[in-house]
């Protein structure tokens, strides 16, 4: 469907809580953090947190700095996020809620955290990265094309400079792509075909500066906003990727099934 000359999807999903018991309920596969994206919040990643729970998974839903309800004024895109993240570990493990190993599913936003944490915290095992932004800026101008295009594109610009020094970090501390090329790591990374916000191009460039053994599936039809709903395509490549990071899959060879599309 087609609203406005931009495509549209729409999308059912059901769901019983609390879920029947599973062999899992006590003894969870690992520990799973869901990262949502930019200017939303945990709960655009519940669907995900009840899918995956059903295998197993203990699913721990976050509210981002400055995002639902978590404190903050200000975000880091990652800087200081990365941080808040590790300590949500630690609060688990002295709770003895944390069982290994720990993965991360995020989308846009919450992908680029997602990427940008597991470089930095070794109890990450590996991410599923939704539609990771490679560079901010182009990014943020993307967003400003789409949803803000009465915002002259020179006050983006003007604004997007002054960033780096605002939070303090070197230009290009902010992209992903500076992430990976210092620190690769193995991810899935999932791009949707229509994605004008983080194109598959984009995303290709981030799964190129990844680590060996990291994968891309490309979903044809997704948009941005529509790509973490398309749980039919994604919902088996992905559990496939993460049974990967769990003792019992150790040693598996994973991922080359979706090199390319899934339709």
């Amino acid at each position: 469907m087609r609203t406005a000359g931009h495509p549209r999807s729409k999308f059912t999903f059901r769901a019983t809580v609390p879920g029947l018991p599973t062999g899992y309920t006590e003894s969870p596969r690992g520990t799973l953090v869901l990262l949502h994206c930019y200017g939303l919040s945990k709960t655009v990643m519940g669907p995900w947190a009840l899918r995956l729970a059903q295998e197993g998974w203990r699913c721990v839903l976050v509210d981002l700095r400055g995002h639902g309800k978590s404190s903050g004024q200000q975000i880091y895109f990652g800087v200081q996020e990365v941080r808040d993240l590790s300590q949500l570990l630690g609060e688990l493990a002295r709770a003895g809620r944390l069982t290994e190993p720990v993965a991360v599913v995020g989308y846009s936003y919450g992908a680029a955290l997602a990427l940008r944490w597991e470089t930095v915290e070794p109890r990450v095992r590996t991410v599923v990265a939704i539609a990771p932004y490679a560079e901010l800026s182009r990014s943020v101008l993307n967003v400003r094309r789409d949803y803000a295009g009465w915002i002259p594109e020179a006050c983006v610009k003007a604004g997007l400079k002054k960033l780096p020094g605002l939070l303090r970090v070197e230009p290009g501390e902010l992209d992903t792509t500076t992430v990976l090329a210092r620190a690769p790591v193995t991810a899935l990374f999932v791009a949707g075909g229509l994605d004008d916000i983080t194109p598959v191009s984009d995303v290709s460039g981030l799964h190129a500066l990844a680590a060996t053994g990291s994968q891309l599936l490309v979903v044809p039809g997704a948009t941005h906003e529509s790509l973490p709903y398309w749980m039919d395509s994604l919902a088996d490549p992905v559990l496939t990727w993460l049974a990967g990071t769990t003792p019992a899959a150790a040693g598996a060879e994973v991922g080359a099934l979706w090199c390319g599309s899934v339709r």
